[in-house]
């Protein structure tokens, strides 16, 4: 009876919506970005450039103690909280407009600068989101809450990533930008309707500009460099998605090149794409517990470097639906598998008295490599080929399966009786 009372609860419909609202800019600067820019005859090697559009995803820890000390600017009456959320929101929407308006055939610099504005105000609305949704959350119910966000990103990701595409058929860019900037008002719906929360300054907050970024920084980084083999842990955590970063930015420029449509990548990747990744998510949380956490990272880390055969098979095969159907289906179905292990495993990392800023550390240190070493995947396409391609992205997974290796023999896992 009581678990029913929590799915009751409307603070969680508030987080569905706000995981919306974090999850609809992502598509915009990433795929749909890069399958505009093909279609506009721009390089391999430019639009690889790209993924360094997504830095501010990786870097937001360095402006979060701003949001999370200083009042916003406007709705001060509504909150710290979501008072930021109010101004961030509708900004945001203006740069996706912004964006939507711009040419990258006649302007790609212009393209560029309002992407960068997406990327920098999604990336800050998601600092808020995260520091709203553990102040409005009892401990209980942090779980579920963040289970509500996820699906709320994921539906976001689908109407997005898919629905630009298939307006954008029909209307133009434009349009479909248009309609993507509309979805943030689901979240700004969500802040207007939601529960204030009690977030009083911390105390650091009074002691000066040096003292908070110590605090909110340098503190956390101390305490983990405390445990053992540290350096091998954060080397792990920045390795482990680089094959998949490698991979993903070539995607949209692979299948626009293979001669697949907007409309049929959007069937594809749309209830069939989400499915899969869903599944895969559930499996891997299955088998987290079956065989712990870092038994499952080698599993699933291995799955997530073996899936990109599948699209080998792709470049060869050309034009195939059945392929496409194939190879979305593997990669959706282990990048869930190993996200699940993934994210397991940092939630473990971080320390009690530095929960938030250790995880959001530790989560921009594991996209490090889709913004950076990402880049280069343009020149790496255009020299070798896809298969060749995909094939280097693979073995670009292996070290940091030999990192987990090492941390599994030095480190081993806890015993079933211990972990109860």
């Amino acid at each position: 009876m009581r678990t029913l009372q929590l799915f009751k609860n409307p603070r969680f419909l508030v987080m569905l919506a706000l995981g919306f609202s974090a999850g609809a800019p992502l598509p915009l600067v990433l795929g749909i970005l890069r399958r505009w820019m093909t279609e506009s005859g721009i390089s391999l090697t430019e639009i690889g450039m790209t993924a360094l559009i997504g830095l501010p995803y990786s870097l937001k820890f360095v402006w979060s103690p701003l949001l999370d000390n200083a009042l916003p600017p406007a709705f001060r009456s509504w909150g710290r909280r979501r008072g930021w959320l109010a101004v961030i929101q509708p900004l945001l929407m203006v740069a996706i407009l912004l964006m939507g308006a711009s040419d990258p055939a006649l302007a790609p610099l212009a393209t560029v600068a309002a992407a960068i504005a997406v990327a920098f105000l999604s990336a800050s609305q998601d600092i808020v989101i995260d520091a709203y949704r553990i102040e409005m959350l009892e401990e209980r119910e942090q779980g579920l809450g963040l289970a509500f966000y996820v699906w709320g990103y994921r539906l976001a990701l689908l109407a997005v990533g898919a629905g630009v595409l298939w307006v954008s058929e029909y209307t133009g860019w434009f349009w479909a930008f248009a309609y993507a900037a509309a979805l943030i008002l689901v979240g700004f719906l969500a802040v207007w309707l939601g529960p204030d929360v009690l977030s009083p300054r911390p105390r650091i907050a009074v002691a000066g500009f040096a003292a908070r970024m110590r605090a909110a920084i340098v503190d956390p980084f101390a305490d983990f460099t405390r445990r053992p083999y540290w350096l091998a842990i954060l080397l792990f955590v920045a390795l482990f998605k680089l094959g998949e970063a490698l991979a993903a930015v070539m995607v949209t420029p692979f299948q626009a090149q293979l001669g697949f449509t907007r409309g049929e990548v959007a069937q594809v990747g749309s209830v069939f794409g989400l499915f899969a990744t869903l599944l895969g998510a559930l499996a891997g949380g299955w088998l987290v517990l079956r065989i712990g956490t870092a038994r499952a990272l080698i599993l699933t880390g291995l799955g997530q470097m073996l899936s990109n055969v599948m699209y080998i098979w792709l470049a060869y095969a050309g034009h195939d639906m059945t392929v496409f159907y194939l190879q979305t289906g593997v990669e959706n179905f282990t990048d869930g598998l190993a996200d699940a292990a993934f994210l397991t495993y940092l939630s473990a990392l971080t320390s009690r008295a530095f929960t938030a800023t250790q995880y959001a550390l530790l989560s921009s240190l594991a996209a490090v490599g889709t913004r950076t070493v990402g880049a280069f995947s343009g020149s790496l396409a255009e020299s070798l080929g896809w298969p060749a391609f995909y094939a280097v992205t693979m073995l670009a997974a292996l070290p940091a399966m030999a990192i987990m290796l090492f941390l599994l023999r030095r480190l081993p896992p806890e015993p079933e009786a211990a972990r109860a």
